[in-house]
């Protein structure tokens, strides 16, 4: 395997030459050699590449990044968010207290690959793009971590966990419906109760589903017309 030198504040690191990322991930992995590799999940790094996207833009309009550098940031966290650079985020879920391994993973990926996209090899040149002054630009770990989970979290909800809830009620509202007329024996602590259709038990769940979702959108400030 080919390397290149990367070089932070702590000296010289060994990163694979085919890679994206710096001095700082390459550390971790040295360091965290713990489980799996690559098991931060990838719903957290495209919660960072939402963030380091939305940061660019607010620190552009504030006069504290240029244009160009921000649309080259852009481009990288949208190659993140399609999935073309999955191989690139190698950490495990052990880091330090504030995560700020895989937030440097993603700025370390971002800068490297927009001077890439910029017609230059990495290292090659002067750095387009800074990890730490222009994708970091405004930030902390400590923030950056809880927001990406955050992010991750809500599309979770949104994407997922809402449209599963919601299918499962409209199914079992079409069984109520389908055996609202089956009239069964009520049951209430052991004991033969009052009967029902199994349509109205049915009906039951449907409701408590109901209810959840409403809570749901309700936490995640998703509002119905």
């Amino acid at each position: 395997m080919e390397y290149r030198i990367e070089k932070d504040t702590m000296g010289e690191v060994k990163v694979p030459a085919d890679k994206y990322w710096g001095a700082q991930t390459e550390r971790s992995r040295n360091n965290f050699k713990i489980g799996p590799s690559a098991s931060m999940p990838k719903e957290i790094i495209e919660g960072f590449a939402y963030l380091k996207k939305a940061a660019a833009y607010a620190n552009c309009d504030l006069g504290a990044l240029s244009t160009e550098k921000r649309d080259a940031i852009a481009a990288v966290c949208e190659e993140i968010l399609a999935g073309k650079l999955a191989d690139e985020f190698p950490l495990v879920i052990w880091q330090t207290g504030s995560g700020t391994q895989s937030n440097m993973n993603v700025n370390e990926v971002i800068a490297n690959r927009a001077q890439v996209l910029a017609g230059f090899k990495i290292g090659e040149g002067e750095q387009l793009i800074k990890a730490n002054d222009d994708v970091n630009k405004s930030q902390s770990s400590n923030d950056t971590f809880p927001t990406g989970m955050h992010i991750a979290c809500y599309k979770a909800a949104v994407e997922t966990t809402i449209p599963g809830v919601e299918k499962l009620r409209d199914t079992l509202e079409a069984k109520a419906k389908e055996f609202m007329n089956v009239v069964k024996i009520g049951r209430t602590h052991l004991m033969d109760a009052t009967p029902l259709t199994l349509g109205q038990e049915i009906s039951g769940y449907v409701a408590q589903l109901n209810y959840g979702i409403k809570a749901l959108k309700i936490r995640f400030l998703i509002y119905q017309k």
